[in-house]
C-alpha cells in the first residue's frame, strides 16, 4: 500500500468496528439495539453511522431481490475482449442499457471487461448474447461461464 492510500484510509476505532459488524450483518437493525450492544447512546450510534456514511466507509442500505424468486434462474459471468482498449467507455455505456447485466468490471488478464448477467433461462441468455452483446460495437468476442450454484457471498472482514 502506498502513502497516498494509507493517508486516505478513514480513522476507524473499536466502536466503529463493532457498529460495522452489527449493521453489515443486519442493515435493518434499530440504532437503539446497536446502542445497547455497544453500550452507548442511540444518538452516539446515529452520529457514528452518519460519519461512516460521510466518509464513504458504508453507503446506504438496501433490500436485495432474490433473482430466482423473480424468475431469473440463469446466472452467468462473461469475459469480454475488446477490439481496442479505447472502446472501453462506449462498450460500458452500451452494457448499462442492458438490464440483465447486473455487474460490470474493468479487469486485467485475459479479458478487458468482466460482467455478471442474470437471465430467466439459458435460452434467454443465448438471445441476450446473440442479439444484444454481440451487436455492441467494440466487442471482439465474449466467453460465457454459467454459474451452477453460488456457495457463498460475503463482505470484506471488519478487523
Amino acid at each position: 500500500m502506498n502513502d497516498l492510500q494509507i493517508e486516505s484510509l478513514p480513522n476507524i476505532d473499536e466502536l466503529d468496528e463493532k457498529i460495522l459488524k452489527l449493521i453489515t450483518k443486519n442493515a435493518r437493525i434499530p440504532f437503539l439495539e446497536v446502542a445497547r450492544e455497544c453500550g452507548v447512546s442511540g444518538a452516539a450510534i446515529h452520529q457514528r453511522v452518519q460519519r461512516l456514511l460521510n466518509l464513504g466507509v458504508v453507503s446506504g442500505s438496501e433490500f436485495l431481490v432474490n433473482p430466482q424468486k423473480m424468475g431469473y434462474f440463469t446466472c452467468a459471468y462473461m469475459g469480454i475482449h475488446l477490439e481496442k482498449a479505447k472502446f472501453h467507455r462506449q462498450v460500458v455505456a452500451e452494457l448499462t442499457k442492458i438490464p440483465e447485466v447486473v455487474e460490470c468490471h474493468y479487469v486485467t488478464g485475459a479479458y478487458a471487461i468482466f460482467i455478471k448477467v442474470q437471465t430467466k433461462t439459458n435460452k434467454h441468455l443465448k438471445k441476450l448474447i446473440d442479439e444484444d452483446l454481440q451487436e455492441i460495437e467494440g466487442i471482439a468476442s465474449t466467453e460465457t461461464f454459467i454459474s451452477l450454484e453460488m456457495e457463498f457471498k460475503r463482505q470484506v472482514p471488519i478487523k
